[in-house]
């Protein structure tokens, strides 16, 4: 899952610079941290199961509802029921990482408050970063609204593109002559100051590889930017463009920076439980006005910032932690297995509803898949039709 798309930075600001090749270090070239045992293999399968099975449950006897029959009457009850909803789903994720997996997640840096509307960027070191963020929503209670622009591809996975679709995820093509107006769409409807909005970017727009590292230093040294050797360069006009629709609401901009111990994983590493032993996750709240407005010196102050990323992570690779750590608590075991019983449990309800209840729930699913796959594949998002006293003249121009 990729962030904002855009051209490289091509501000020139010193003169050719030495290509240096990324640290062994920082690549995914060492043993696991844990072996893939038999029964490791077989807890994975199971987990995803749970997760699959319950996902799609959920989503197809509760999305109709909340996404559709709600949102007619009020796109924010809509929105807020289906976060609070499916964010209970999504906290499956954090327990699996944390208490299933035993994987420690760090955070360190600024200890931020929890805060209603927020745009945070972050390096991408692989393909699982994006699941990690969950960890930070999780504990700020804002789970249910993180957000993410992704590739368009994935909208077409079962199950999962439809949860992407009723999450309001924005996909995009990774050509900015299309991509420019659909982040600017799907934006224009989350400035009711109302929403909860988590909405999170990956500047690199892609994530890290040794060749995508050369590439990028290549690139560095022809145009004179700074030769960084743990992140890529960052494309900074989704960024920009998701600032300028979302600025006269954010509460807050948080740039966030991750790395992982020993090894990098990938999707099988966090199912499996191999891999990672530590996530750490390192903040530092941006304020707004610190940010420029115009393209060029956003790009200016976009390489900057992960200038200063890739020193935070040759620290890191150095030292083994960033500094300022225990910015966050654990997460309650016990919480979470509420939370798990819970969801299992209306899961078991809901395959007993319609396997050996009334054949209306068997017609319902089917309906109700339908309805899913039509809005997903057309990518539809049903109006509200009664205006409603709080969302005022705002509300009839979002939608």
């Amino acid at each position: 899952m990729n962030g904002s798309s855009g051209s490289q930075g091509h501000n020139v600001n010193g003169g050719q610079k030495k290509v240096q090749h990324a640290s062994p270090l920082t690549l995914n070239n060492g043993s696991k941290h844990r072996p893939l045992t038999p029964m490791r293999r077989c807890r994975g399968v199971a987990c995803v199961v749970i997760i699959l099975s319950t996902a799609f449950t959920l989503i197809v006897f509760i999305a109709p509802i909340t996404t559709f029959l709600v949102r007619l009457v009020s796109v924010h009850y809509s929105r807020k029921a289906t976060s609070v909803l499916f964010g209970m789903w999504l906290s499956l994720w954090p327990f699996l990482f944390e208490k299933i997996n035993k994987t420690n997640v760090v955070f360190s840096g600024e200890s931020v408050l929890p805060k209603k509307r927020v745009l945070l960027f972050a390096n991408h070191r692989t393909e699982v970063d994006w699941m990690y963020l969950w960890d930070l929503a999780l504990r700020k209670g804002y789970l249910g609204y993180i957000k993410y622009i992704l590739k368009s591809s994935l909208m077409k996975l079962p199950v999962f593109s439809w949860a992407f679709h009723i999450f309001e995820f924005i996909p995009v093509e990774r050509k900015w002559e299309i991509d420019e107006a659909i982040i600017q769409n799907k934006l224009s409807a989350f400035k009711d100051p109302r929403d909860p909005l988590w909405l999170a970017v990956f500047p690199e727009g892609t994530d890290y590889t040794e060749k995508k590292c050369i590439k990028s230093q290549e690139y560095a040294s022809e145009h004179g930017l700074p030769i960084l050797k743990n992140v890529l360069l960052p494309k900074t006009k989704g960024f920009l463009c998701c600032l300028q629709e979302l600025k006269s609401s954010l509460d807050a901009v948080y740039d966030v920076t991750i790395a992982y111990k020993h090894r990098l994983p990938d999707f099988l590493d966090i199912i499996y439980g191999t891999d990672p032993s530590e996530v750490h996750i390192h903040i530092r709240t941006v304020k707004l006005c610190d940010i420029p407005t115009s393209e060029d010196e956003v790009t200016d102050w976009m390489i900057e910032r992960f200038r200063q990323k890739d020193q935070l992570l040759s620290d890191f690779f150095m030292q083994g932690h960033f500094p300022d750590e225990g910015t966050e608590g654990d997460v309650s075991t016990l919480e979470c297995l509420a939370n798990f019983i819970a969801i299992v449990s209306s899961t078991g309800f809901f395959l007993y509803l319609s396997l050996f209840s009334s054949v209306w729930f068997k017609v319902y699913v089917l309906l109700s898949c339908a309805y899913l796959t039509f809005v997903t594949y057309f990518s539809i998002q049903p109006p509200q039709l009664i205006c409603s006293s709080e969302g005022g003249t705002h509300a009839k121009k979002v939608l």
